[in-house]
């Protein structure tokens, strides 16, 4: 069975967007159905097939959400390493590729936010910045080729 790490707030995010798709987004979506059935002949009402492919996709989010907080693991950061980089950490990265200084921090499902450098736990990123402790060498494959980032400070979490 697959775990996914997260914090208390991460889990809480991803059940608040769970009982919003179902509390607010399938009940409309259930309403476009009904409302184009109202409408006769079914196999040409394109309003009806959209409202259909809606729910078909939306029901597939929810069930991938579902799946992710019925494998949810709750991180306590307290309980973390504070020396190498652990799920939770901030870590300030020298690219060598990009030449410079870059900060990620390591977060959970429902967290991740690609403009906030905050890279989820499972990322190939994160993989490789895992267990390393500052002035090791992080070689992360990347389509790319292998990158190298040096760990220069590791901020632990809050």
């Amino acid at each position: 069975m697959e775990e996914f790490p997260m914090t208390r707030q991460g889990y809480d995010k991803l059940r608040a967007e769970l009982e919003y798709m179902e509390k607010v987004e399938m009940p409309a979506i259930v309403k476009r159905i009904a409302a184009a059935r109202e409408e006769g002949d079914l196999s040409e009402n394109a309003e009806y097939h959209g409202a259909r492919e809606s729910q078909g996709l939306l029901e597939a989010k929810m069930g991938q959400l579902r799946y992710k907080l019925s494998n949810a693991k709750i991180i306590d950061k307290s309980d973390l390493p504070t020396d190498e980089v652990v799920f939770g950490s901030k870590v300030r990265v020298y690219d060598e590729y990009f030449e410079e200084e870059v900060v990620y921090t390591i977060v959970g499902a429902g967290e991740e936010d690609f403009d906030e450098n905050k890279i989820l736990v499972s990322s190939p990123l994160a993989q490789g910045l895992l267990g390393k402790k500052v002035g090791d060498v992080a070689q992360i494959d990347a389509p790319a080729g292998i990158l190298e980032m040096k760990i220069l400070e590791i901020i632990q979490p809050e």
